[in-house]
């Protein structure tokens, strides 16, 4: 009896957001509440550098058409140009990582795509491995309806879909936080040594769909039976790896930021003075920057929009990120 509660509830739900066309996500670049982590922000650490894809079809329904064809896998190293590899249905592409990403503050790396619009999202779904050969993938979900199969050049509402890659348009990287995946055993999170990219096939047709992870079916641009079909990679950035997070953790004990959530006055403490202080938005860009001279600085943080921010630390002794809430 509670499963079909719950069950009858769920479906409410996705009734309302279908009617009203509101969603329950984070909306494109640009809009308060967005994640968004454009290309030149100064969070990201690297880019991966060594990439190996296995091309998908460009019809998976009628596999005489052969496979996507357009890019490279180079196209898709160092920093997201716009330059792509298009995967083609469920084709893949796996960064090997030779400085592992590691667990950390906030989001850890984030996926970049070259969508011309905030509306026309090809999508994929993420999966880590700790060894490159148990994957596990993050919880992607996607409200979008399932009566209608959205055509090759349809659009999606962002604010529907979760934990895809393709969320966001070109230069603005969708981010993704391993500490959702905690509960896998198959996994080390200070230690992630490949990242993998599979086209979600968008078809609504059960027999080639693919299904999010409450078992919706992904319904995204289909069919796409040309050279660019599938998801097209542009890069993936790295935010924490095993390096910079055993600095955090080293200088962990040396800063203190409280209170957080914020809402006026924001207080810093540390040991490793003098050091720069900056207050950045997720997609990178600053929104202050201070010098700290003594044992303690405080910030006003009253006119900044309520939302997430990131409080960064550097300095000849000191070099760390802090996830902040302003309420």
């Amino acid at each position: 009896m509670k499963k079909a509660i719950i069950a009858y509830f769920n479906l409410f739900l996705l009734l309302i957001i279908s009617v009203t066309g509101v969603g329950q996500y984070a909306p494109p670049p640009g809009n308060e509440g967005s994640t968004a982590i454009h290309a030149d922000s100064s969070v990201i650490k690297r880019w991966a550098a060594e990439l190996q894809v296995q091309r998908g079809f460009l019809n998976i329904t009628d596999t005489s058409l052969g496979k996507a064809t357009y890019g490279e896998p180079g196209n898709a190293t160092g920093k997201a140009d716009g330059q792509v590899v298009s995967l083609g249905d469920g084709g893949t592409a796996t960064y090997h990582l030779e400085i592992p990403v590691a667990n950390g503050q906030g989001f850890d790396f984030a996926i970049y795509e070259n969508s011309f619009s905030e509306e026309f999202l090809e999508l994929a779904f993420v999966e880590v491995s700790s060894d490159g050969q148990h994957f596990v993938r993050f919880p992607a979900v996607s409200l979008t309806q399932t009566e209608t199969q959205i055509g090759s050049f349809g659009t999606l509402d962002p604010q529907q879909v979760h934990n895809f890659a393709g969320k966001y348009k070109v230069f603005y990287g969708t981010p993704f936080d391993l500490s959702v995946l905690t509960d896998s055993s198959a996994l080390d999170l200070s230690h992630i040594t490949h990242v993998r990219i599979r086209d979600a096939v968008g078809t609504l047709d059960e027999t080639a769909a693919t299904y999010d992870s409450e078992g919706n079916i992904v319904n995204d641009p289909w069919p796409t039976q040309f050279p660019s079909g599938g998801f097209d990679l542009d890069a993936m950035a790295v935010i924490n790896d095993v390096n910079s997070i055993n600095s955090v953790e080293h200088q962990e004990i040396q800063a203190t930021v409280y209170p957080n959530p914020v809402a006026d006055h924001l207080s810093v403490e540390t040991r490793a003075y003098p050091c720069s202080v900056e207050i950045i938005t997720l997609s990178g860009q600053r929104m202050k920057k201070l010098a700290m001279e003594d044992s303690r600085l405080t910030i006003d943080m009253s006119a900044l929009t309520p939302g997430a921010y990131l409080l960064k630390m550097t300095g000849h002794k000191i070099n760390c990120v802090k996830r902040l809430l302003k309420r």
